[in-house]
C-alpha cells in the first residue's frame, strides 16, 4: 500500500521556522522521487522542493531559495522540509508526493493528506 504521511504543520509568526516530516511507505520510497508541493487559497499548486532517489540531488522553487531545505533519512524512510525565515506568503497546505523531480505538480503519482502551514504577519 502506498502511503505518504505528513506531520509538522502549524501556526508560526513571520520570520519563524517549521520542519515538516513525511514518512513514506517502503516501496514508494525506493521507487520514486519525493517532492514537497504546496497550494495556497486561490493560487496554483507549486512544487516547492524535490529530492531525487537516484543521486540525492534536490530541485527547488526560486520562491524558497535560501530559506527552505529538504533532506532525507533513508533508514526512517522519511523526508523533511526545513522552513526558515517564513513569510505570510508561505501560508499554504503542504503536500508530500511521489513522482519524478522536474515534473509538473499534476504528474506526481501519489500524495499525502497535506498539512496546513500558516504564517502570521
Amino acid at each position: 500500500e502506498v502511503q505518504l504521511v505528513e506531520t509538522g504543520g502549524g501556526l508560526v509568526q513571520a520570520g519563524g521556522s517549521l520542519r515538516l516530516s513525511c514518512v513514506v511507505s517502503e516501496g514508494t520510497f525506493v521507487e520514486y522521487d519525493i517532492g514537497w508541493l504546496r497550494q495556497a487559497p486561490g493560487k496554483e499548486r507549486e512544487v516547492v522542493f524535490c529530492i531525487s532517489r537516484s543521486d540525492g540531488s534536490t530541485d527547488y522553487s526560486e520562491s524558497v531559495k535560501g530559506r527552505f531545505t529538504m533532506s532525507s533519512d533513508d533508514a526512517k524512510r522519511t523526508v523533511y522540509l526545513q522552513m526558515n525565515s517564513l513569510k505570510p506568503e508561505d501560508t499554504a497546505v503542504y503536500y508530500c508526493a511521489a513522482g519524478l523531480c522536474g515534473s509538473p505538480d499534476y504528474e506526481y503519482d501519489y500524495w499525502g493528506q497535506g498539512t496546513q502551514v500558516t504564517v502570521s504577519s
